[in-house]
């Protein structure tokens, strides 16, 4: 449940912290009247975003055997690219986001059919999210029940929901950027053991051969196999096989290795305007 819950915290505060956003720039704006639209926007996204993971989820449920083992093997490579871009995407934007989002609501106000535009603006950015949510909850779903799943995903995203409001209130400030930081670093844990059950599926369907199919062997220990909770919660948090082919330990170490890396080391923001005016100007 905490694997679902942890995500749904992330991706439910992105949307919660726009749907914030544009609500707080409204109010001071004095255009409240606006308020109906958005929040129009913001149920229309979640309810594509979740039709979309119905089909998604009941399409793979009507595979068996290989094929089955395979469409669990994309869903986990394409989450792992997306909460990657997602990661960084982030950490780039989170600093002004607000900006961003608030030039958007001055030129939807500005125009025409204001109503439909502040409606588009939140649309588009809560979907976004939510397509992204519902993809790593089928992802999630691989290696845990699917109540499970939803119990753990509706908790986080009542959680996001609360520090939106907090956000719009003005009571109490977010340390966005730690959120921000910790998360991500959550996630790119997380996004390597998607990779690592990518390369177990594709081993288990007979697509993927190994040089040793048993790096170690610790299924002796019943509380690290998926037979307990403790070892789905490992399994679906951090890729985690107690008896892990080579290739999956390297899969997981060539990933989680190189993006933190790259995750922690700070930003060149302002650098490369300063090298992009030097090379102009030479």
């Amino acid at each position: 449940m905490l694997t679902p819950l942890l995500i749904m915290v992330r991706e439910g505060f992105e949307a919660a912290l726009i749907v914030a956003i544009v609500l707080a720039y409204l109010r001071r704006s004095g255009r409240m009247d606006m308020a109906g639209p958005v929040w129009i926007g913001v149920v229309a996204a979640g309810v594509i975003a979740v039709a979309a993971g119905v089909i998604i989820h009941l399409s793979v449920g009507t595979l068996e055997g290989p094929a089955r083992l395979r469409a669990f093997a994309l869903i986990s490579v394409v989450a792992v690219v997306v909460l990657t871009w997602m990661v960084f995407w982030m950490r780039r934007q989170s600093a002004r986001i607000k900006g961003e989002l608030e030039g958007q609501i001055d030129s939807a106000l500005a125009g025409g059919r204001a109503a439909y535009a502040v409606a588009l603006v939140a649309f588009l950015a809560v979907l976004r999210e939510g397509i992204e949510a519902s993809l790593f909850m089928i992802a999630a779903a691989t290696t845990a029940a699917g109540t499970v799943v939803l119990v753990g995903a509706l908790l986080g995203l009542a959680i996001a929901a609360g520090l939106g409001y907090l956000v719009y209130a003005g009571g109490k400030r977010i340390p966005m950027r730690a959120f921000f930081k910790i998360t991500g670093l959550v996630l790119i844990v997380f996004a390597g053991g998607l990779l690592a059950r990518a390369v177990m599926f594709e081993q288990a369907g007979g697509d993927l051969g190994t040089v040793n199919n048993a790096v170690y062997n610790l299924t002796q220990f019943a509380w690290l196999t998926q037979s307990t909770e403790t070892g789905k919660f490992l399994a679906a948090m951090f890729g985690w096989d107690p008896r892990p082919s080579l290739e999956q330990v390297v899969a997981w170490l060539a990933y989680v290795v190189p993006v933190t890396l790259l995750f922690l080391r700070s930003p060149s923001i302002t650098a490369r305007p300063a090298r992009e005016q030097a090379a102009m100007s030479a």
